[in-house]
């Protein structure tokens, strides 16, 4: 956190972040520094209300700190000077400090970084530019919804997006997955539903030595179709490309193959699902661990229930393609400061509540409300980092939550769909 902060106050990221040459030369009433601390505090409500809490927040917390009203015309105008890709830098930055000589702290499973890549969509305001960037999906209204496709690279043990897309409707999902393979490693175990899977897929992941599972349909090749009526619970087969496939921009040919382990898994419903792997060592991995490995897969879900429903995404501060790019990587940014705090919690609770009815966790939903405001104190002030995080640890203790091993709740497939749209007109955000 404290590299973070640096980070955030540093020269250097000024000179890299800046859109121009030219911008922040002079001395204005509004930072750099300031802009992007504002811009990660949770920017829901009205931006004329956010800014005046910021202001009167940090002249109430810090009474030292140097900082001047700016007015809203004066922040849009700001946030165009500087890169999205800002927040990317400081995420990658706080991602890659955790991973590097913190062994002790890092969550693994049989040695592996536990990944998973999802997909979702992202509800955008309805301009002119962003449906012509992203798409419109057609619906029941004549209107439509102005949408993006974002997929994540997520590390569903410790909690990290460690990689995030935003991209048009018209990007595939695989397209996306492959992407974000430049952000794996040795060591890595990437989990991914049936809606990923092909021979390219398997084949990247052998090429840069990675491992995978991957959920398939029984119907998804002659070789998953035949192991599915074969009864067996696992066996080691051959994959080849489709006879379809276009080769032409591919590094192998229609003879290529691989070899994969497939694994028969039963669920509680009576359905078999069938899982594509790179696990090969039945004795260290046997057929018995996939499907719980499998379903470690849900932590990537919860993640999209919280970066819409806690973090509130979709209510963007802005209506630019640039705007909605700094949102989008400030709140994976916010999500990964929020998940180092409370992954150390976490343990520490863990070893507290030993000899409990129950072990407790942190309550998600309200530590993401702590931090409003709070996270401004972490990144802003010069108060000791250890003393603020202290203050953060203790009120996120006081408001935990026993976990309750076992409880099975039915999954709402259409909760999305359902939902109310936030639907993002100008001078309609909340003012409270």
């Amino acid at each position: 956190m404290e590299l973070i902060r640096k980070r955030v106050f540093s020269q250097e990221i000024v000179l890299q972040f800046k859109m121009s040459d030219k911008d922040f030369t002079r001395n204005r009433k509004q930072s750099f520094h300031s802009t992007i601390v504002f811009m990660i505090n949770f920017l829901t409500k009205s931006l004329s209300v956010e800014i005046t809490n910021f202001i009167s927040f940090i002249k109430y917390n810090m009474p030292g700190a140097t900082i001047h009203g700016f007015s809203k015309s004066a922040f849009v105008q700001y946030r165009k000077k500087i890169k999205p890709e800002v927040f990317k830098s400081l995420s990658d930055s706080l991602i890659e400090e955790f991973y590097t000589d913190n062994d002790d702290s890092i969550k693994r499973w049989k040695g592996f970084r536990l990944l998973a890549v999802d997909g979702s969509r992202l509800i955008l305001p309805d301009t002119m530019e962003l449906e012509s960037i992203y798409g419109k999906t057609r619906n029941q209204s004549e209107t439509g919804v102005v949408q993006a496709r974002i997929s994540v690279l997520y590390d569903v043990l410790n909690r990290f997006a460690i990689d995030g897309i935003l991209a048009p409707l018209s990007t595939g999902e695989s397209v996306l997955a492959l992407n974000h393979l430049a952000f794996a490693q040795t060591k890595d175990l990437i989990i991914y539903d049936r809606g990923y899977p092909s021979f390219n897929l398997i084949y990247e992941h052998f090429d840069k030595g990675v491992d995978f599972l991957i959920r398939v349909k029984a119907d998804f090749s002659n070789v998953t179709r035949e192991f599915y009526q074969s009864g067996l619970q696992s066996a080691i087969v051959r994959m080849q490309p489709g006879k379809n496939i276009k080769l032409s921009d591919k590094p192998y040919s229609k003879d290529a193959f691989k070899e994969v382990r497939l694994v028969r898994v039963e669920l509680p419903g009576g359905e078999t699902e069938i899982l594509i792997s790179s696990l090969f060592d039945t004795q260290k991995y046997p057929d018995s661990i996939f499907k719980e490995l499998y379903f470690l897969r849900w932590g990537v879900e919860t993640f999209y229930d919280e970066l819409k429903n806690k973090i509130k995404i979709e209510h963007f501060s802005g209506y630019s393609e640039h705007c909605i790019l700094q949102d989008f990587y400030a709140a994976l940014f916010v999500s990964n400061v929020q998940s180092l705090i409370v992954g150390e919690i976490n343990d520490e609770l863990s070893k507290e509540s030993k000899g409990y009815k129950y072990q407790y966790k942190v309550n998600n939903n309200l530590s993401y409300g702590f931090l409003k405001d709070r996270i401004i104190l972490l990144f802003f002030s010069d108060k000791d980092m250890t003393e603020i995080v202290s203050e953060l640890k203790t009120l996120f203790k006081k408001h935990s939550i026993p976990i309750r091993p076992k409880r099975k709740f039915e999954r709402d497939v259409d909760k999305y769909r359902k939902r109310d749209k936030p639907k993002l007109l100008k001078n309609s955000k909340y003012t409270f």
